[in-house]
């Protein structure tokens, strides 16, 4: 510094003084600055106050040497405190140079400057908020300086600070958050310390309203909330409960939009305090906001389904989660099925009370959160409603959602309950807006055949709900209903009868009418051939999933659509099947299921008598599929009393290669004659008269059968028929079995002997071509 240089008003041992390496001698200097200071001021002297605070700012605090800088820094307090309130007209001159000494080099000279600034505030009080920004950013860096003295003079800067703040009400939060927001993604632990004591501090003020701005600092609160540091992670979770439990009081104020997808983010974090967080806030938005999250839906699932599959260690986040994904589907209402161009919708009177029901339809037209969706939820989740302001129609785009659904059921990696948690937002879909959703059919339809393979037998139920759905639902139904292969698929009186749109199913109920049925009446639509034909695709390229899983899934099946339907529409598919040796292993699958389980109990009895047009109809359709098996086609012949025909069939096994495999089924056709099932058929050899042909067909299969259990079960039971020698028939017998004398009229038992005929000549045919005709001689029996 020239010693020569004019320092006016200052004299030259203030001067001399404020350079000193002495704390003592600069503090005296300063004592003399404020005396002179206090004298300008009871002048009215401002020319000279100026002077003063720009060559203590200029010549001292910005000095290249650093006990002139010392000296400055000291001597801009020492203005200050003697300028008292007139300081505020000199803040920005006396806070800058300040400031700038807080970059430093020196640990000593940034205390100092601590100290300065501190002395300058304290006097100034709420006339240093216009310089708050300034203040905030300069305490901010200091924070996270690496010397205790000067991180402790900070903290004392800090406090007296955050009073200031709290104390006054001319706060400017609007020209703050952007600073916040910056500072906020800091990675320094004491930084990010500092910034979230400023957020309690400025949440805790009533009259700031951070909540506004909540959105601009969520994601970077989130990322502090995954700081190494306990103490910081317990503060950061303090502050985000605040602004919870504010949010709950005043939800209609919340930009719940705005945070929705920050939320998403945090909810796929690998930190779990993070994940939970963000997934109890994700929880609260669903309930509070309602609607307003649809257009969310495809983001907060992929965030919330892969948690539903987390183990016991992350029971929380599972927890909560599953709560998400329940409440965002009550979300989903039938009125989302309306097109995409929101119409007003008229309101039920029984639905709507008298003093409200301007407000419902005000809200039910807009397609926004309104009352209607409080009832969707059973009064569990509650839709705000913002006074005096409209909001724009909520509509739901199933696009996303759909695909977020396909990818998780395509990926063969995700957990069971997640794929179990796809397929029930998939049936839910289908149920509340089928119209849109069968827009997606053809895209679902390949995986939701491939699910059936999965290893979880709780998916695969789940999974031919959705299936029957789509292959249920009325609005599945399409002007051609018919089979995808065309008419030459239907044959006869095998047809399958697929209703059409102002046609109901055969078996529905009376009054019905074809589309307004619901999607439990037993209909089909355009999808369920298509369906059947890619189940028995399924079945023939995957012969393990047909041993293991087949009859379970039919027997679901049988349960969830039409047993008739189903049995007639795979009976008409397999008539045209080229494999014939799986159409073979499919009859035997399917004839095994119908007469054994008890889902098909009123099939079989309506199969029992073929008292109907339809029973007669379906027993033709299912018996020229079962020639495929001649054992199951005898198996059919006893299951409708067809003993006569039964009996013919049995003669023509003598023209038939008797295998091990032929065998085998004769063996176990003998075995079910002993079950619960033909209890009527062992109760009508005791009428040895009127059924002949019955005691007959089972001395035919004891003929084919070698010396083996099965012979011997059937035949004790044929001696334990009365009075034998009446097996004797006569031409004229009076007394036929009543089963086969009803439908003697209506079905031609002769062209049904013919095509079985036929159809077990190209059995042999495909045999020999595929074994070569001395391989299968090898498996013949020789008796």
């Amino acid at each position: 510094m020239n010693p020569e240089k004019d320092f006016a008003p200052l004299t030259p041992n203030i001067v001399r003084a404020l350079n000193d390496k002495l704390y003592e001698k600069r503090k005296v200097a300063a004592l003399e600055i404020e005396k002179l200071v206090r004298e300008f001021v009871a002048q009215n002297n401002t020319v000279q106050i100026k002077h003063v605070i720009q060559t203590l700012s200029q010549e001292f605090a910005l000095s290249q040497h650093p006990h002139s800088r010392k000296g400055g820094l000291i001597g801009l307090a020492a203005c200050s405190i003697a300028l008292g309130k007139d300081s505020g007209l000199y803040l920005k001159e006396l806070i800058e140079p300040v400031l700038t000494c807080f970059n430093d080099a020196d640990s000593r000279l940034r205390y100092y400057a601590c100290e300065a600034l501190y002395n300058i505030v304290k006097v100034a009080r709420g006339a240093v908020l216009p310089h708050f920004n300034v203040l905030f950013d300069g305490l901010s860096k200091l924070a996270a300086d690496p010397d205790p003295n000067v991180k402790s003079g900070s903290e004392l800067l800090d406090r007296l600070l955050k009073d200031i703040v709290t104390e006054s009400n001319k706060f400017d939060l609007v020209g703050f958050i952007p600073l916040l927001r910056e500072r906020i993604y800091s990675n320094n632990q004491y930084a990010r310390q500092f910034i979230i004591s400023w957020i309690l501090v400025l949440e805790s003020v009533p009259d700031i309203n951070l909540l506004d701005y909540l959105p601009e600092i969520l994601d970077g609160l989130f990322q502090i909330l995954g700081d190494n540091g306990k103490e910081i992670r317990k503060m950061c979770e303090v502050v985000l409960g605040e602004f919870l439990k504010e949010i709950k009081k005043n939800p209609s104020s919340v930009k719940f939009a705005e945070m929705a997808n920050i939320l998403v983010i945090h909810c796929q974090t690998t930190d779990d305090l993070i994940q939970l967080t963000a997934m109890c806030w994700m929880r609260e938005f669903i309930q509070l906001a309602g609607r307003v999250m649809l257009p969310y839906s495809s983001g907060i699932l992929t965030a919330v389904l892969p948690c539903l599959a987390y183990d016991d260690r992350k029971k929380s986040i599972k927890e909560v989660a599953n709560v998400c994904n329940q409440s965002l589907m009550k979300l989903v209402t039938p009125e989302d099925d309306e097109p995409d161009e929101p119409k007003p919708v008229v309101q039920k009177q029984a639905e709507a009370k008298p003093e409200d029901s301007s407000a419902k339809q005000e809200g039910t037209a807009s397609g926004g959160p309104d009352s209607s969706c409080d009832s969707s939820f059973g009064g569990s989740i509650g839709v705000f409603s913002p006074a005096g302001t409209e909001r724009a129609p909520v509509t739901l785009h199933l696009d996303g959602i759909v695909q977020v659904l396909n990818c998780h059921l395509s990926d063969m990696a995700i957990g069971m309950m997640t794929r179990i948690a796809v397929l029930k937002w998939l049936y839910h879909l289908y149920i509340k807006t089928p119209r849109k959703m069968f827009r997606h059919t053809d895209s679902l339809f390949p995986i939701l055949l491939q699910t059936l393979s999965d290893e979880s037998d709780e998916v695969i139920l789940k999974d031919l709900e959705v299936l029957a759905e789509i292959a249920s639902s009325p609005a599945g139904q399409t002007d051609d209903a018919g089979p995808p292969d065309g008419p030459d698929l239907r044959v006869g009186h095998s047809e399958l009868q697929v209703p059409t749109p102002g046609r109901a199913s055969l078996l529905s109920t009376p009054g019905a009418k074809g589309l307004e049925c619901s999607p439990s009446t037993p209909t089909m639509n355009s999808y369920f051939y298509k369906f059947m034909i890619n189940l028995l695709k399924r079945f023939s390229s995957e012969r393990k999933l047909l041993e293991v899983r087949g009859a379970f899934i039919i027997r679901q099946l049988c349960l969830l659509l039409n047993a008739e339907n189903i049995f007639h529409s795979m009976a008409d598919i397999l008539l045209r099947e080229e494999d014939l040796k799986f159409a073979s292993t499919m009859v035997h699958t399917l004839n095994t299921i119908l007469l054994t389980s008890t889902e098909l109990f009123q099939l079989r009895n309506q199969l029992k008598d073929l008292r109907t047009p339809e029973s007669r109809n379906l027993f033709c359709c299912l018996y020229r599929s079962w020639c495929h098996n001649p054992v199951t086609t005898v198996s059919l012949c006893f299951l409708t009393q067809n003993y006569r025909h039964a009996y013919d069939l049995i003669q023509k096994f003598g023209d038939l290669e008797v295998t091990v495999d032929f065998l085998t089924e004769v063996d176990k056709l003998v075995q079910l004659i002993e079950c619960p099932i033909f209890t009527y058929l062992r109760l009508q050899l005791l009428d040895v008269k009127n059924n002949p042909y019955l005691i007959k067909a089972l001395y035919g299969l004891l003929m084919l059968l070698p010396q083996s259990s099965a012979f011997q079960l059937l035949s004790h039971r044929l001696q334990c028929v009365p009075n034998p020698e009446l097996l004797q028939t006569e031409d004229g017998l009076k007394a036929a079995p009543r089963s086969q004398n009803a439908d003697s009229l209506s079905i031609d038992y002769a062209e049904l002997l013919q095509h079985f005929e036929r159809v077990q000549k190209k059995h042999l045919e495909v045999r020999h071509q595929r074994s070569g005709r001395g391989d299968h001689l090898d498996r013949r029996v020789v008796l």
